[in-house]
């Protein structure tokens, strides 16, 4: 016989998608939202008290979790993104399925702490240096799924193409072991991967450069077989693009577009540099934008055109990537900020824009439909900003999404619950005591 979990959580003050609500209940059984009670102005006995603002979880749609271990290192100096690339192999290089947990599990905690409950993991890192198979050809995206279990939150597991170096290139010494072979390969050993309650298996064009176009179709057409999400790198570079309209004498979006990869589950991670076809064929098939505004800065990438790719039907969502910075607040204040240094004008989107890039828009992206709204039947996934700290005191209660937007940062989050589960509580993380310490160990484990 099942037993059902019920808890009720009282909101000091609730996002609701549109405005703020003073003293919101929220009744809760087996993980998901089956009451929203507003004019609740003292908490219900035996309620668990959120003080602050609370939000729909985050979604983290972006992510790579080794990249963690460059923070820091790759500040040394300058660069640009190719020069970066090579210092991002070398510890992939390092990573094995016991190192890859631990490192995934430190930073799957950091992005709780931030507020995030669901992670997209772009995840390439398939084999053994060499490129031979682990005894579980899956070991690695296995290593991901149980370290996301460990820290408490939910994965996309956006199983990776990565086939060649680039345009009719065999892969690199480094990239052996991110390549299957072949799209059928990679299709094989993905199929094998299997759902969780916290885990859903998508996947990924690693980009045009990595999966040659003959082969665009297979990663196209598994992902659509299973209704999957479907991501891709696309235009970060415009060496990128420049080698794409060598080999193919057009750009990588009118490639993706006429080999079947545009559409509503597909998502376009930072189309940054793109043309006014590739906008509109982007809005046109629904195709999703993932706008990675910390990393994108801190690699030099650029400002893609987000106002334009979202007037045209591109819905945005919003990443860490390389987690220079693991702060979804700053990811969403970033992408209005760039924009007003690029137009020199403001307020291209409202905080409950940014809010729901950050939440149930990035939760869509990544297949989790179910969630990112403070709603009945919705998963009961809540980040809680505090109002009293040094960066968010003084504003009045009402305007909380503006200052949670525009001033509160990671450090701000006092309570992450997933599934009902408080896994933040007062700002400290309850399944992984010491996370600081835990990510500390993780990344020497690399450099030694």
């Amino acid at each position: 016989m099942r037993v059902t979990t019920r808890t009720t959580y009282w909101l000091e003050h609730a996002w609701l998608d549109t405005h703020v609500e003073p003293g919101v209940a929220v009744e809760v059984a087996d993980g998901r939202i089956t009451a929203v009670r507003t004019e609740v102005p003292v908490p219900p006995p035996g309620a668990e008290v959120l003080r602050g603002l609370t939000l729909p979880g985050l979604a983290n749609a972006h992510s790579h979790a080794f990249h963690r271990a460059l923070r820091g290192t790759v500040q040394v100096g300058s660069g640009t993104f190719w020069t970066w690339r090579e210092l991002m192999y070398a510890f992939a290089d390092q990573l094995t399925p016991e190192t890859y947990h631990a490192l995934a599990r430190a930073v799957y905690a950091e992005m709780v702490l931030a507020g995030v409950s669901c992670v997209g993991e772009f995840h390439y890192v398939h084999h053994a240096p060499g490129g031979t198979p682990y005894a579980d050809p899956n070991a690695m995206g296995e290593a991901l799924i149980a370290a996301a279990a460990d820290a408490g939150i939910r994965i996309t597991l956006l199983d990776t193409a990565y086939l060649s170096s680039g345009f009719g290139e065999p892969p690199n010494t480094h990239q052996l072991r991110f390549s299957d072979g072949s799209a059928e390969a990679w299709a094989e050993r993905c199929s094998v991967l299997k759902e969780r309650d916290h885990a859903r298996i998508g996947a990924a064009v690693h980009s045009v450069r990595a999966v040659p176009a003959g082969q665009l179709a297979t990663v196209a057409g598994w992902a659509e077989e299973r209704r999957a999400p479907l991501h891709v790198h696309l235009s970060e570079q415009t060496a990128e693009n420049d080698a794409c309209q060598a080999a193919h004498g057009c750009t990588p979006t009118r490639l993706l577009a006429d080999h079947g990869v545009l559409g509503p589950r597909t998502t376009g991670v930072h189309n940054t540099h793109l043309t006014d076809e590739d906008i509109a064929l982007l809005g046109g098939s629904g195709t999703g934008t993932c706008m990675c505004p910390t990393t994108e800065r801190d690699l030099a990438d650029g400002i893609g055109p987000a106002v334009a790719l979202q007037r045209a039907g591109s819905s945005l969502s919003l990443g860490s990537d390389s987690h220079a910075v693991i702060d979804l607040l700053e990811e969403a204040r970033a992408m209005e900020l760039n924009e007003r240094l690029r137009t020199r004008t403001r307020g291209h989107w409202t905080a409950a824009a940014l809010l729901r890039a950050a939440s149930a828009d990035g939760h869509a992206a990544l297949g989790w439909d179910d969630a990112g709204a403070i709603e009945t039947g919705m998963l009961a996934d809540l980040t809680t900003i505090a109002l009293d700290s040094v960066r968010t005191a003084g504003p009045l209660p009402r305007l909380g999404a503006e200052t949670a937007v525009f001033a509160a940062t990671a450090a701000d989050v006092r309570h992450t619950v997933v599934g009902g589960r408080h896994v933040v509580r007062d700002g400290v993380h309850t399944l992984v005591p010491d996370v600081p310490q835990a990510l500390a160990r993780a990344v020497e484990a690399l450099r030694a």
